[in-house]
Parts: C-alpha cells; structure tokens; sequence
C-alpha cells in the first residue's frame, strides 16, 4: 500500500481526501476547520489512515500564502510523533 493524504488548502479550512493507494480513496472527503477542533479532527484522521495501512501517510498540499501554515505546522508533528 501507498497511502497518501491530499490536502485542498483555503482560508480558514482544508479540504481532505485520504487514499489507501492509487485511485483506492479511504473514506469520503471531509472539511475540517483551522481551529484546535478542526485540526484535532486532522489528525484522528491521519492516525486513523497509519492503523489501517501501518505507514504515516505523506500529506499533499500546495503552499497558499500562510493559509497553510496551521495545516503545515500539525503535519509536521504527526510525522515525527
């Protein structure tokens, strides 16, 4: 498996869509806020997606200004935690 997780980055909320390999999404898309909720809500997701396929999934997402910031900045910890 590959799992990867893409990120649609806007202000003030991400659009999520995880995948348990090429062209096999896990799940449905969801949006989750830049808030400590929404954020919190991310990463369930991203420890959710490394139980069900045993690898931290990369996070695909483009840079947007300092939107993505947030997103960035628990990404970067999830992948080193």
């Amino acid at each position: 498996m590959n799992p990867v997780v893409g990120l649609d980055v806007a202000k003030g909320e991400s659009q999520v869509q995880m995948f348990l390999d090429k062209k096999m999404p896990y799940k449905s898309s969801v949006k989750v806020d830049h808030t400590v909720d929404g954020l919190e809500e991310l990463h369930s997701y991203l420890l959710d997606l490394e139980r069900q396929t045993g690898m931290k999934p990369p996070v695909v997402l483009e840079s947007t200004g300092h939107y993505h910031a947030p997103v960035v900045q628990l990404v970067a910890l999830f992948s080193i935690a």
